[in-house]
């Protein structure tokens, strides 16, 4: 029998200063903002969760409970978690071709010698810069 691919794919990044569950928060908002989860799509359960990251059961179930508490998921008992009915924002299609172009774009900066921390850097600074031309543009 051969093993289903997971609708997403959870991973966690040890080196960062983000606490374990709230990666898994982080990245099952991402999911739903880009579209590869869908009000009705099912998560993975707890312990497919910890079987893949090796993790304490306690850290999937916080990050759940904070889902839950967000109105993003809901539990079905003896079902499992699945997402809830969401606002619409752009297609797939689109955030697709955004994701393509950022890879372009990393892989230019790692080529040109940046390393993650300035590539952050540089993100961080260009979205707040961005972000008040656009506030100050439309007042």
């Amino acid at each position: 029998m051969q093993e289903e691919t997971p609708l997403v794919e959870f991973h966690l990044d040890p080196s960062s200063v983000v606490a374990p569950y709230l990666q898994i928060v982080q990245q099952v908002k991402q999911y739903l903002s880009l579209g590869f989860l869908r009000s009705g799509d099912q998560l993975p359960s707890v312990r497919e969760v910890v079987a893949r990251l090796t993790i304490n059961p306690n850290t999937v179930q916080k990050a759940y409970h904070d889902l839950e508490m967000q109105g993003l998921i809901k539990s079905r008992p003896g079902r499992g978690l699945f997402v809830q009915p969401i606002l619409t924002g752009p297609s797939v299609a689109t955030y697709q071709h955004f994701q393509q172009q950022l890879a372009d774009w990393f892989y230019e900066a790692y080529d040109a010698g940046l390393d993650r921390d300035r590539i952050e850097a540089l993100i961080t600074t260009t979205h707040y810069q961005v972000t008040v031309q656009r506030t100050e543009g439309s007042a």
